[in-house]
């Protein structure tokens, strides 16, 4: 007779795209559910747009236990969900599906892993500096406002895309040719400049130019905070994390701003998914795993 205790998941998970790239989430919520031993499985499912109130109508009918959501949609679900929170509301989209109850839920936890690095920043008392409008801009853009950030200025390659976000968030439109002249504290990179790839060589922003902007404050030394508050020269946040440094970040350090990776984001937002699901952070396990398969570190 075997002593092997056969894996018998009951609870199911996915993420849902069209098309779905490749994934690291399935991978991060695999290793969390087998490290604390919950009987759950983490798939991917392919749901093209047309499909996705059928796809909602299922998670209802199977008792699916949540989902990660990605493009094309993250707005689309929306109207599909009994309720949203505030930040997916904030932010005009929804990255994760969880259950309330009965109540079929709606949350954008984008908000919350761009936030988690920043949880000593006094962003109260600084100016922030946008860079890129796409979906997770809105994310980023949605946790400046829920933090009461100082003033934030947002800027594109078009000189076009970002009005949008600019106008909803109540953000200062920036031409991309005047973007160095914003006096910045923080500045943040939602581009896919610096992505591994045939953008990898590349930054949206020249450091050299910066100008100086309001760190050294009073607010900032009480705080204790790692960011500011020194007389540094402010904070540089890349949303790619892939590689760990991107050049952007990389001339960030060189000229004395502190760093935070994508990969902070990452992790933050998928930890924010697995609390959600399971009332358990994502153990050090997944973590490990995950730089693992991405730095092989």
């Amino acid at each position: 007779m075997s002593d092997i205790t056969p894996f018998l998941p009951s609870q199911l998970y996915g993420v849902i795209g069209w098309p779905l790239a490749q994934s690291l989430s399935p991978l991060l919520h695999n290793s969390g559910f087998q490290a604390l031993g919950i009987p759950a499985v983490y798939l991917r499912w392919e749901v093209p747009p047309e499909r996705l109130a059928a796809f909602v109508d299922s998670v209802r009918l199977l008792g699916i236990r949540g989902c990660s959501v990605t493009i094309p949609h993250k707005m689309a679900l929306l109207p599909l969900l009994d309720r949203v929170s505030e930040q997916a509301e904030l932010a005009g989209a929804a990255n994760t599906v969880y259950w309330d109850g009965e109540d079929l839920c709606g949350e954008n936890t984008d908000v919350s892993g761009f936030l988690a690095p920043l949880a000593a920043v006094p962003l109260e008392n600084m100016d922030a500096l946008l860079l890129g409008a796409g979906g997770a801009a809105h994310a980023v853009a949605a946790g400046l406002r829920l933090r009461r950030c100082r003033k934030a200025f947002v800027a594109t390659p078009s000189n076009r895309s970002h009005l949008s976000l600019a106008e909803r968030f109540g953000f200062t439109p920036v031409l991309w040719e005047q973007r160095h002249d914003v006096p910045a504290d923080l500045i943040i990179n939602t581009t896919p400049l610096g992505m591994r790839g045939k953008y990898e060589k590349e930054s949206p922003y020249d450091f050299s130019l910066a100008a100086p902007g309001h760190v050294a404050s009073a607010t900032d030394t009480a705080t204790g905070s790692p960011y500011g508050g020194d007389g540094g020269a402010g904070l540089a946040y890349d949303i790619v994390y892939n590689p760990l440094e991107t050049r952007f970040l990389r001339e960030a350090r060189q000229a004395g701003r502190r760093c935070v990776t994508g990969l902070e984001m990452f992790f933050g937002q998928g930890d924010a998914q697995f609390r959600l699901w399971t009332g358990r952070p994502l153990p050090a396990a997944s973590r490990q795993v995950l730089e693992a398969a991405l730095y092989g570190i």
